[in-house]
């Protein structure tokens, strides 16, 4: 006979247990973060070919995904297609109320600072992440990482430290082609589909527009664009299982990187703009 008090004690080891383990994933996880960020020199120095291969294949893609498939197309249309829904939703809205020709304002304030960096965030995760992940992963699991050790080649520099300078090297392109796709997307559906004036669209869109806001579009997006890969390199390194296990790695991946890019939106908005909006609407 099992005594009450025996079970609440297996339990409570069983609890305990649980969470010391918790607790040393997030440890192991810190230090590969930080083994991977202090060894960037390094690769940059030693393996310079290493690296423009990984920025290639991050911006275009690899054989036939290069036409379908690259980082550059899926976030161009990602973007393109939400300014447009931004533009429609803001027409809609603020016609409601006789206001449509503020649609350039809405356009302008909220592609900055809200859209473009969540959806480009959301298709970093998807191609460049997702990519590392399932990469690493395939080559952990056919001990491809542990032959480099052999061969005392340093797996994290050559693996995680490349991928990550080639994440940062490629944001800044295709960060600045989300943004152009956006605008053009919004300035077309509301001129072109609801009729208004380019001329009133242009003119709350240039007010509104605030040149700063866009330096810190940027480095929201460059701190993505390291969360992203510092991720989805941790996964696919420590993958295991065959190929279920890193198709397992790549889930948990994604998972992670898309809470990680929404917190990031979130705190750096709140560090940034805070309550004030940094900018005055009246008549």
């Amino acid at each position: 006979m099992i005594l009450p008090h025996t079970v609440r004690l297996r339990a409570t080891r069983t609890a305990l247990r649980r969470a010391n383990s918790g607790w040393d994933r997030i440890g192991d996880q810190a230090f590969f973060y930080w083994d991977s960020l202090i060894n960037i020199p390094r690769a940059m120095r030693a393996y310079k070919k290493e690296t423009l291969r990984l920025i290639a294949e991050i911006s275009m893609g690899s054989g036939a995904l290069a036409l379908i498939g690259g980082t550059v197309v899926v976030v161009g249309f990602l973007t393109l297609f939400t300014g447009g829904t931004i533009a429609v939703q803001g027409y809609s809205s603020l016609s409601n109320i006789g206001v449509e020709s503020l649609t350039g304002f809405f356009a302008a304030f909220i592609n900055v600072r809200i859209a473009v960096p969540v959806i480009a965030g959301i298709g970093l995760a998807a191609t460049i992440g997702a990519g590392a992940t399932a990469q690493l992963g395939a080559m952990r699991v056919s001990e491809e990482i542990d032959a480099l050790e052999a061969m005392a080649i340093k797996s994290i520099p050559y693996l995680v430290s490349t991928r990550i300078v080639a994440g940062l090297i490629a944001i800044i392109p295709l960060y600045s082609l989300a943004s152009v796709a956006s605008f053009l997307a919004s300035r077309f559906a509301t001129t072109f589909i609801y009729g208004q004036s380019p001329g009133v669209y242009d003119h709350y869109f240039s007010t509104f527009l605030i040149p700063t806001d866009i330096l810190w579009s940027f480095v929201q997006a460059i701190c993505m664009a390291v969360a992203v890969m510092m991720i989805h390199t941790y996964y696919g390194f420590n993958a295991s299982g065959g190929p279920v296990g890193v198709g397992i790695a790549v889930g948990n991946a994604v998972r992670a990187s898309l809470v990680v890019v929404v917190v990031i939106t979130l705190l750096l908005s709140l560090a940034i703009y805070g309550v004030d909006g940094k900018f005055n609407l009246s008549g």
